[in-house]
């Protein structure tokens, strides 16, 4: 399903409201106004610059604070209520504010949950200015497998929290794309092709990546046959994409409407019934990135109520176990034990998570840079590559360009598979399509032109990743 057969009214609307969202500039922003308190998610949130806090990020991390996937030498970055900025000078933070994101209008979804019926109603849902509703990219999958038979296959990989208790939530969807052959699209590690997983929208405030995912969906099925890229891409590689990984956190995001919530985690208030249910600094759930068992603990928080809290135990949720499941379920364990074990030559597929933002490119290991995977170099020189197509981002670990994290999904797959495995962070950390709720006109004039040559080099080596 082409952006051109998206309903007319929709993009007009969009159009119009995609100079509302983020004002202002990260770094080198005017100086702002000393924030006043805040009384409703209407309000504005702020950035804050914590000078030194590179040598502090483990203590920013405990107390819970939402410490962003920016770095600039020794400062980090933190989002919150002008009560946030209170909270670092008052813990002995050297806190300023760096940047005033204001909200931004639009109208809230009538619903909350799966649609009974996923039709072109459930298509069109969006919110932002534009955002695609769970409901929305649900029924473009199905709609995309109706339209695109011979190339497309969704896959019901599981539930997510709220549907495993009986209270609402979602089913877990991926689509497979590939030109389909006997064998094609199993859930079967003896697949005749190489596979590439492209997963957005795990932190469910990322908006940015469940739109590149649903770009990246239609860019290949309405290009087999027209595009020779495409086409050659599609013979020789299944390509599978799940464009909201945490659709339960996305239904917190999207009821803010107009103001949308800037939920992290998924909805799991099991651990932390007390917290916040509108995305603040106080908020539900689990961070689906701190939760696997790989490297679990480091760079996480123990608070329920803390954006990363990392769960009671390693792999305790039912959105981390059924992405494990699905990937055990379609690439071979390649890698020996042990940190500097290799993954041999001949191993094929990557795993892509997307987040946002800072424009960076991570690998392998995450909770901590000073242990180097026995195929860093190989990892290293993809990151580069994919860095220089976006225009020269960073890349590296995680601790070499930002902090320390364990417990993320591309250490696990690494870990478990040998497979190899990327984060992207993608935005601007400046200007008016940077944070988390960047007008919607950006996608189409900045994210996705950039993205779309990444994702295209990154399926070129997919067959061979370690090779060379």
């Amino acid at each position: 399903m082409s952006l051109t057969r998206r309903s007319a009214l929709a993009m007009t609307v969009a159009a119009g409201a995609a100079a509302a969202v983020l004002a202002g500039a990260f770094p080198g922003a005017s100086a702002a106004p000393t924030p006043t308190a805040p009384t409703a998610q209407q309000s504005a949130s702020y950035v804050y610059r914590v000078t030194g806090g590179v040598a502090r990020a483990e203590a920013l991390l405990r107390e819970g604070f939402d410490v962003l996937e920016e770095r600039q030498g020794g400062d980090l970055f933190v989002m919150g209520s002008a009560e946030v900025g209170a909270r670092l000078r008052a813990g002995g933070h050297r806190a300023s504010v760096e940047q005033v994101l204001p909200p931004v209008a639009w109208a809230p979804p009538a619903r909350s949950g799966q649609a009974a019926v996923l039709d072109a109603a459930a298509a069109e849902e969006t919110y932002a200015g534009g955002y695609r509703t769970v409901n929305a990219q649900y029924a473009h999958l199905d709609q995309v497998a109706r339209d695109h038979a011979a190339l497309a296959t969704v896959v019901d990989y599981g539930d997510s929290w709220r549907k495993s208790r009986g209270s609402g939530g979602y089913d877990l969807k991926a689509i497979c794309i590939t030109k389909k052959n006997a064998g094609d699209c199993a859930l079967s590690t003896a697949a005749p092709k190489p596979r590439l997983f492209v997963m957005g929208q795990l932190h469910a405030r990322e908006i940015t990546t469940g739109d590149v995912a649903y770009r990246w969906i239609d860019h290949l099925t309405d290009g087999y046959g027209s595009d020779s890229q495409v086409t050659t891409l599609l013979d020789t590689t299944e390509v599978w994409v799940v464009p909201i990984a945490n659709p339960d956190g996305v239904d917190i995001v999207q009821r803010g409407g107009s103001y949308p919530y800037l939920q992290r985690k998924n909805a799991n208030n099991g651990n932390g019934p007390s917290c916040g249910t509108t995305g603040g600094s106080s908020q539900v759930g689990i961070d689906l990135n701190r939760n696997t068992s790989s490297g679990y603990g480091t760079g996480s928080s123990t608070s329920p109520c803390s954006e990363t809290y990392r769960g009671p135990s390693a792999n305790s949720e039912v959105e981390t176990k059924a992405l494990q499941s699905l990937w055990r379920s379609l690439y071979r364990d390649r890698r020996g034990t042990g940190t500097g074990a290799a993954a041999p030559a001949d191993t094929t597929g990557m795993v892509i998570s997307m987040h946002s933002y800072s424009n960076m490119v991570l690998f392998p290991w995450g909770f901590n840079s000073a242990v180097k995977s026995g195929n860093d170099s190989s990892l290293r020189a993809i990151a580069r590559q994919m860095a220089s197509l976006a225009g020269g981002w960073r890349y590296g670990q995680p601790g070499e360009i930002l902090y320390n994290a364990g417990g993320a999904t591309d250490d696990w797959v690494y870990d478990d598979l040998g497979v190899s495995s990327f984060v992207w962070e993608i935005g601007n950390p400046s200007g008016n399509c940077s944070g988390f709720t960047p007008a919607y006109s950006c996608q189409t004039s900045l994210y996705w032109p950039k993205v779309k040559g990444m994702l295209l080099y990154a399926a070129s080596k997919t067959a061979r990743p370690y090779a060379g």
